[in-house]
């Protein structure tokens, strides 16, 4: 597969950001460990320059892998959080309609400066530019995550085929037309809330993001917790993966199970412990357990059991 993957950019997921690492949006940095395979879409999607579709369950980093691609390529990073009153025209620009009418009412009743007059016939002074519109700006790739894309409406995905299959798009109230100046690193999460369309799904790469082995499992939570003890590390995650697997047996493949992201909650609360009071709270009673139970339903079935 090597031959296929552009020699000058590669992602590896070897390079993480040290301990108190922030990037440009003022987000601290953790550790992040991709498998072999989501290392290889991540290269596929470069190469190919196609946004990569990431499912998987909630809580198994499908979000967080954007920012550490642009940590190790050392690209810009904009996020794009989907909400359910999101529009496909918002992650490329907002046109301030109320802006120039207030600087036009100003100018009427000579409460604008002179110099502030000129503006309101350009139009181009109130294009608010959202993260997919500033990437297409860069001089310089950037990865742009669209996170959570199913929350939108059934027209969103659909709105984005242009802007995401040929890096373009027109704004319209300028007739002005936007060539991306470096074609972005796309990456689109979705919690399978809704079924995306056929079209839109042509332009992407899919890749599910699978739950961790127990291998990998203790790998993220020692590149988290570099100083814990290994013998602590292996308690907690063996504690973990038993009330993974009883939610499992319980509830099957479509029931929620307890995530990566909530295991590492979790260890940052029982990490306060010494190591002899650890292990002994770890075969008790599920310790800490609302970091883990999100409902009533999993109190009463997991809480007192051991």
């Amino acid at each position: 597969m090597d031959h296929l993957l552009n020699e000058t950019l590669e992602y590896t997921g070897k390079v993480q950001p040290t301990p108190e690492t922030y990037d440009d949006h003022h987000q601290l940095l953790s550790p992040y460990l991709p498998n072999d395979a989501l290392i290889e879409a991540v290269n596929l999607a470069i190469y190919l320059q196609r946004p990569l579709l990431l499912r998987g369950e909630p809580g198994c980093g499908k979000t967080r892998l954007a920012r550490a691609v642009a940590y190790e390529l050392n690209m810009p990073y904009e996020p794009w959080h989907i909400k359910s009153t999101s529009k496909a025209r918002d992650g490329l620009y907002i046109y301030d309609t109320i802006g120039r009418l207030r600087d036009a009412q100003l100018a009427a009743t000579g409460r604008l400066k002179e110099k502030d007059i000129s503006r309101i016939d350009d139009l181009a002074t109130y294009i608010r530019w959202g993260p997919l519109g500033r990437a297409f700006l860069q001089e310089r790739r950037t990865v742009v995550l669209i996170d959570e894309i199913d929350k939108a409406d059934l027209d969103f995905p659909n709105d984005l085929l242009l802007e995401l299959d040929e890096k373009r798009f027109v704004i319209d109230e300028t007739g002005k037309p936007i060539q991306a100046k470096q074609p972005p690193i796309v990456f689109i999460t979705s919690n399978d809330e809704k079924e995306l369309p056929d079209a839109f799904l042509r332009r992407c790469l899919f890749h599910y993001v699978t739950f961790p082995d127990p291998e990998r499992l203790l790998d993220i939570v020692h590149a988290h917790f570099p100083d814990a003890q290994k013998t602590v590390i292996d308690a907690v995650v063996m504690r973990f993966l038993e009330l993974r697997q009883q939610m499992s047996r319980d509830k099957g493949d479509a029931g929620r199970k307890v995530s990566t992201s909530e295991l590492i909650d979790w260890f940052r609360i029982l990490h306060r412990y010494p190591q002899d009071e650890l292990l002994a709270i770890l075969h008790g009673s599920l310790p800490f357990a609302s970091v883990l139970l999100k409902s009533w339903d999993d109190h009463h079935r997991y809480l007192k059991q051991r």
